[in-house]
């Protein structure tokens, strides 16, 4: 029997994000704050049980080491399963410009096939696998506002946000994560004063001014960014920020009417509107399009199948 599903992979984007210091283990210690959004990939899967796993992928674009196959092994491995997967990805969100597009799609996987399986994975072990596959990934299991500490992937949520009408400008500029975290190691200034700001934005992500330590490195690199931060800011978006290491540009307004005129302003720049989303908006859009597979309402989603 084959069961199937079409779910969305949603963005992310970071309302904040400062780098203290270099790990022994030669990751950086970070503190941000994550949010998802609406703009989100589709994503089709088809499972059936078979005496051996076979993966295929199809879509719009071709990734080498995609982390939807990865995702797909882990996922099975540990449910002790073989079977035969068909996906169907179609890319909406920007390739390499901060907003966590495959870690999604990653997550997006964990969530989906047990249930398509007939199998549960408690969260906490979803929370692990999710961490061996990257460390945004675990963040998209829970989706709204959450504070996350260490590499990213230690997680706190926070009360969700209320809806805010936004603005994404990805000019199709490729920054490096491991060259941004190398050019700012030089430049990293004491962690004492960032964790006091950071604490600050924590209690109010969008009333405050949003610093990302990233861009002291990348903007001078890539001018067009900071002209773009500068534009969002003067057409009265609060906050405007560089999400991840770049290269997307953000922008939330008071009102989505205001969100619009300045659509048209950024003529020429790959402009995408969204919304915050929140955690319960986040999961509601998961369990209704699940539904036909689930047993409860329960998160993660839970099984129908399930034994």
């Amino acid at each position: 029997m084959t069961r199937e599903t079409r779910v969305r992979a949603h963005a992310k984007i970071n309302l904040g994000l400062r780098v203290l210091y270099r790990r022994p283990d030669g990751f950086h210690e970070i503190r941000t704050i994550f949010q998802t959004i609406s703009l989100a990939d589709d994503l089709r899967i088809s499972y059936s049980r078979a005496r051996s796993t076979s993966i295929s992928i199809g879509g719009d674009l071709q990734i080498a080491d995609n982390l939807v196959e990865r995702a797909a092994r882990a996922c099975l491995d540990e449910m002790r399963l073989s079977g035969r997967l068909e996906f169907v990805l179609t890319k909406k969100i920007p390739m390499g410009a901060g907003l966590g597009g495959g870690s999604s799609d990653a997550a997006a996987v964990l969530l989906a096939l047990p249930v398509l399986a007939g199998r549960s994975i408690p969260l906490e072990r979803l929370l692990l696998i999710a961490e061996s596959l990257g460390s945004d990934v675990p963040f998209f299991l829970l989706g709204g506002t959450a504070v996350g500490l260490g590499k990213g992937e230690e997680l706190y949520p926070l009360p969700d946000l209320p809806p805010r009408a936004g603005l994404l400008v990805s000019p199709g500029i490729h920054v490096s994560t491991a060259g941004a975290y190398k050019d700012l190691g030089a430049a990293l200034t004491p962690a004492a004063a960032k964790l006091l700001d950071f604490q600050r934005s924590a209690f109010d992500p969008l009333g405050s001014v949003l610093h990302n330590d990233f861009e002291t490195v990348v903007f001078p690199q890539h001018a067009c960014l900071e002209s773009i931060k500068t534009k969002l800011t003067k057409s009265g978006a609060r906050p405007a920020s560089m999400s991840g290491s770049g290269s997307t540009i953000f922008g939330f307004f008071n009102n989505s009417e205001t969100a619009r005129r300045v659509v048209q302003s950024l003529s020429g720049e790959n402009v995408y509107p969204v919304t915050l989303l929140t955690r319960a908006r986040y999961r509601s859009e998961w369990l209704r399009r699940l539904k036909p597979h689930l047993s409860t309402n329960l998160w993660p989603p839970r099984s129908r199948y399930a034994r």
